[in-house]
């Protein structure tokens, strides 16, 4: 197993920024979907900060995007800058997900509203 979510990402996916270290481990895209749906936000967080500090570039699948923001906002679902962060991420990959990006934001608004 990888020390971190963010190095089996990068075994996996590649990285556009830095190497693929060496690794002898069988590389399963299944295998790492396994590790992402019971990671951490942290984990998460940091492995698309890393991997994608663009939202627009790196090496990462849409799928792969979209799912960590929404296990992300799982786990943080009041926290308004995440939520504009993931429909950021959408609109960048849409127009399919333009209507949930807009709800991200419109949710957003209303929990800052809320504060």
């Amino acid at each position: 197993m990888h020390a971190t979510l963010t190095e089996h990402a990068r075994c996996v996916f590649g990285d556009e920024y830095r190497p693929t270290p060496p690794c002898d481990r069988q590389h399963h895209v299944d295998f790492f979907i396994e590790e992402l749906t019971f990671a951490h936000a942290d984990a998460i967080l940091a492995m698309l900060r890393e991997l994608c500090p663009g939202l627009a570039d790196g090496y990462l699948p849409v799928r792969i995007r979209n799912l960590a923001y929404r296990l992300v906002l799982l786990q943080r679902s009041d926290e308004p800058a995440l939520m504009r962060e993931a429909a950021g991420s959408l609109y960048l990959h849409g127009p399919d997900w333009d209507d949930i990006a807009a709800d991200l934001e419109r949710r957003a608004d209303a929990l800052d509203a809320a504060a």
